[in-house]
């Protein structure tokens, strides 16, 4: 029975078609079966349905009939291997004149017992066992006692067999048991013989394949063990056995003692950084409107996430318009906006406000201008094209959220992103516990802001204190008074605090706001940074001297932080 038939009796699903294997050579022997999974017949990679794990398979299995082999040892001229490396390795083979047409790859255990043996048609690319190869070392293993100054891993019984000749004859080299697909579960069950030696090169396949075990492999070992050697993939030699065939034994050794030390991703030497540390060039900064803010602050910059919070009808949404505009008008980039609390409508109304100084988004103020008028106000800002808003309706899912964000940033181009805010998300969840949602939601963001390098200014609610004196009151905000979740000031690079006595009697008092910054990654100064005054003729914020007295009668809290002295 062949090879295809023994593996096709063990599954379920039918043949769809046949293609290139990524793993080995093949132009066809790579089968995509009805139920999505694939199996090379060439090198026996078997790779499911959803290519995130590989199962355990089993090669097909043939008795091996000696009688009707004739094995003897051979220069393996397919794949220019000399005869004395074939019988290192005891690899046999048969021949048809002067072509050989059949390997045969004994496995043995740690011992040198032997276990089984791999047979390779060369012409089909077939490749079945006979024996226990499930129990056996990795190939070549026995041939190499523990311990020792460098041990090299290829993919392939050829690629060992070429990489000792290359590396000339001097260094133990072996190869994993059924390619790429399972090469780390084949380190696993020798990891203590592997960890014996000073050094483990990793001599894969340069494809996708074999870079990802790689790593994989890499990962099982302390740092600065293993070494992945790269491939010159741009000339076709992808493996050891293309550098023997092609006669590159130099440049396969410049290679391999040029191989780098694995870390893993997302560490590296800062040195490596070069000139690159000085190039400034992905970040953008744009100041605010506001002298105090940028003198704490120093402007807002892309890749960084923004915090403004305060009591429920502080000014919140007025302070975020005003900003909107003023990055408009100050910088290229276009602008991402997610105002949950209002439709599209009003968000452009309140946009229009602000160049226009007066109320727009009450309609009763917008009868008394005429169209031509509004249109002026609305080409200066949302008719700039620059301006992109989720129309939302109904409950919003976190994921939801953060895909809008992402094609706002990768197809709107938009670098500066407001999200009005944080709180309306989180209660429309599913969920119950609000601390686990936000503290999901806010990673999540957070990593957004590092993949994307946008800008972030989001919008968090206060929880309520104990006090008989809340936010609303005008009392003094800290970070522990953040809604649900410490992730919020952790993962935020600043938190801007926003404190208005909305209850006072003296109506400049009332809508005065001071600006407190919280927290100051890029800068760490905190404390009052301005104070804003709201004109309810016009809807604008003009920033005052926090200095100024403006008649506070805050009671003793107040009394104690601002006192003769205002903190700056």
């Amino acid at each position: 029975m062949s090879s295809v038939n023994s593996y096709l009796e063990t599954v379920d699903s039918t043949v769809v078609s046949k293609g290139v294997c990524n793993t080995c050579p093949s132009s066809d022997a790579n089968v995509l079966f009805s139920d999505g999974h694939h199996y090379c017949f060439s090198c026996s990679t078997y790779t499911p349905a959803n290519e995130t794990d590989i199962k355990e398979y089993s090669m097909p299995q043939q008795e091996t009939r000696q009688t009707n082999h004739d094995w003897e040892y051979n220069e393996l001229t397919d794949r220019k291997i000399k005869i004395e490396t074939a019988k290192k390795y005891n690899v046999m083979s048969e021949s048809y004149g002067s072509d050989i047409t059949t390997h045969s790859y004994q496995y043995h255990s740690v011992d040198g017992t032997k276990l089984g043996v791999k047979i390779r048609n060369v012409k089909t690319k077939e490749m079945y066992s006979s024996g226990d190869i499930k129990s056996a070392a990795l190939f070549g293993q026995h041939l190499f006692p523990k311990g020792g100054k460098f041990i090299t891993i290829t993919e392939g019984e050829c690629d060992a067999m070429a990489a000792y000749e290359l590396l000339g004859s001097k260094f133990p080299v072996v190869s994993v048991k059924t390619g790429a697909a399972g090469a780390c579960r084949d380190i696993k069950q020798q990891l203590e013989y592997l960890d014996s030696y000073d050094n483990i090169v990793l001599s894969f396949d340069d494809d996708p394949q074999g870079q990802k075990a790689s790593r994989e492999i890499a990962a099982l070992f302390e740092p600065k063990k293993v070494k992945i050697q790269k491939m010159n993939t741009s000339e076709g030699l992808k493996d050891a056995n293309d550098y023997l065939r092609a006669g590159k034994y130099e440049e396969y050794n410049r290679l391999w003692w040029s191989s780098e030390v694995y870390t893993p991703a997302g560490i590296i030497n800062l040195a490596d950084l070069g000139d690159d540390l000085f190039d400034d060039g992905d970040q953008e900064t744009c100041l605010y409107p506001w002298k105090g803010l940028n003198d704490k602050l120093y402007g807002i910059r892309t890749g960084e996430l923004v915090t403004f919070t305060a009591g429920t009808g502080t000014g919140k949404s007025s302070i975020l318009r005003e900003l909107m505009y003023h990055v408009l008008s100050n910088t290229d980039s276009n602008i991402g906006v997610l105002a949950l609390e209002e439709n599209v409508k009003q968000t452009c109304f309140h946009l229009m406000s602000v160049p226009a100084n007066d109320r727009l988004y009450l309609k009763e103020v917008r009868e008394g201008y005429d169209q031509d008028k509004l249109r002026e106000f609305q080409n200066l800002t949302v008719g700039t094209r620059r301006f992109f808003a989720f129309d939302h309706f109904g409950s919003i899912s976190n994921e939801e959220i953060l895909q809008r964000v992402r094609y706002m940033i990768k197809a709107m181009d938009c670098r500066f992103i407001f999200l009005d805010h944080l709180s309306i998300l989180v209660s429309g969840q599913e969920e119950g516990d609000e601390r686990r949602s936000i503290d999901l939601l806010m990673t999540k963001l957070r990593s957004l802001v590092e993949e994307t390098n946008c800008a972030l200014l989001l919008v968090s609610h206060l929880r309520r204190t104990s006090s008989d004196k809340g936010a609303e009151d005008g009392k003094e905000i800290s970070l522990g008074h953040l809604r649900g979740s410490q992730s919020i000031a952790q993962l935020s690079d600043a938190v801007v605090a926003l404190e208005r006595n909305q209850q006072a009697d003296d109506p400049t008092e009332a809508n005065t706001t001071r600006v407190r910054v919280l927290k100051n990654r890029y800068a760490g100064d905190n404390g009052i940074a301005c104070a804003l005054q709201f004109d309810k003729d016009t809807g604008r914020l003009t920033e005052i001297d926090p200095d100024i007295e403006v008649d506070f009668d805050y009671n003793s809290e107040y009394d104690k932080l601002y006192g003769d002295e205002t903190p700056r």
